[in-house]
């Protein structure tokens, strides 16, 4: 992967080490200091810093939340009573659902037991008509060996 004859060469860099130049602060002349009412604070505050410079801005008032309206009590009585309301609807709406399933289920069972009798009626009626056709209209009982054939005796 590597040609054999190129030896590796290390990285030979000059290291530059640059230090940041500070700026002189500015030769500012102090704010005057506006005495202030105690009680009142102004809508733009200012503080002088100790080499001299004024920052000025925003008062942050602290965020005072909103005083919660009391609510009215709710009697123990009508929460049973909404409860209960409740669970009557949700017992007549499974009831509804069982008496759906109850009637869809014998319209089923009741389907079921007329297509089992078209069948066994089919098939009875195959017989007979089967039956009657191979054996040409005759009947033929066998009794004790002897064969007895539209009242004829042969023996």
């Amino acid at each position: 992967m590597y040609p054999d004859h190129t030896p590796p060469v290390p990285a030979q860099r000059a290291i530059e080490v640059h230090q940041p130049t500070p700026y002189p602060p500015a030769a500012m002349a102090p704010a005057p200091v506006v005495p202030v009412q105690p009680g009142t604070v102004p809508a733009v505050a200012s503080i002088v810093l100790p080499d001299g410079r004024v920052v000025t801005g925003y008062a942050i008032y602290p965020a005072h939340p909103e005083p919660a309206t009391p609510k009215p009590a709710v009697s123990r009585a009508a929460v049973n009573v909404a409860l209960g309301g409740v669970g009557f609807l949700a017992v007549c709406g499974g009831l509804i659902l069982l008496t759906s399933f109850i009637a869809a289920l014998t319209a089923f069972i009741t389907q079921l037991i007329i297509l089992a009798a078209v069948i066994f009626g089919g098939w009875v009626a195959v017989q007979l008509f089967s039956a009657s056709g191979h054996q040409g209209g005759s009947t033929t009982v066998n009794i004790r060996k002897a064969t007895f054939k539209r009242n004829k005796f042969f023996g």
